[in-house]
């Protein structure tokens, strides 16, 4: 079994659920008392957050780099960063290592093309829905057309990850509020829609709604549980 490493912490609500996950993973695929070989390296993500916001990747980057290679020293044969928006930096991260880094985009982008969806919506932070780094990877890898939703939409769906998600704070409110929105990309011609953010799934659940949901954080585990069980 090969040993995993996690980057983490951003926030470590969504980390739990990703422990969790390939964890799970693993012993469904194995049986008995079977656990993956995790390394983890959880961050302070109110430094994270504050160079998000100011516009600094660079140092975000540099943060995450110094991380990744502690974990690569210690041992892991592979990388996952646990959250969506930091794969902003996933490039510089990856040039960094000479073990591999296993790309959110790219386990999401796989499921929607074996399940033939050509057309998804798109909700994460304003970061992830705004800027080039998830969309393009899903339109040029994939052939996958990706919708967002309006301005305002965007700045409701920021709001409730940063002040309620990342907190631990899951609001009724919130919910309906994300409901709405993606019954409004369906409308705009979204077969499905990306959860793109590891702690939305924290709010919304596919037994809420019935446009079709992708949760990455399910997706890039499943991913990180065939990379530690590979021959």
């Amino acid at each position: 079994m090969k040993m995993i490493g996690m980057l983490g912490g951003m926030s470590w609500e969504s980390t739990v659920s990703y422990y969790r996950a390939v964890n799970e993973g693993v012993k469904a695929r194995l049986g008995g008392l079977h656990s993956a070989r995790i390394l983890l390296y959880s961050v302070d993500f109110q430094q994270i957050e504050r160079l998000q916001h100011q516009g600094d990747w660079a140092a975000t980057a540099t943060i995450l780099e110094e991380a990744a290679l502690a974990v690569q020293r210690g041992g892991a044969d592979g990388l996952i960063i646990c959250t969506n928006t930091m794969h902003r930096v996933a490039e510089q991260i990856e040039q960094a290592l000479s073990i591999p880094l296993l790309h959110i985009a790219d386990a999401t982008g796989r499921r929607l093309a074996a399940d033939g969806v050509r057309r998804v919506g798109l909700l994460g932070t304003r970061f992830t829905m705004e800027q080039p780094f998830y969309r393009q990877r899903l339109e040029q890898r994939f052939g996958i057309d990706v919708l967002v939703p309006g301005r305002d939409e965007r700045e409701r769906v920021h709001r409730i990850i940063y002040d309620e998600l990342c907190l631990g704070r899951v609001r009724d409110a919130s919910r309906q509020t994300y409901l709405e929105i993606i019954e409004a990309l369906r409308q705009a011609g979204a077969e499905a829609v990306i959860l793109g953010c590891t702690e939305i799934a924290l709010l919304v659940q596919q037994a809420q709604t019935a446009v079709p949901l992708y949760d990455t954080t399910a997706l890039h585990a499943a991913a990180a549980v065939d990379f530690i069980l590979a021959d």
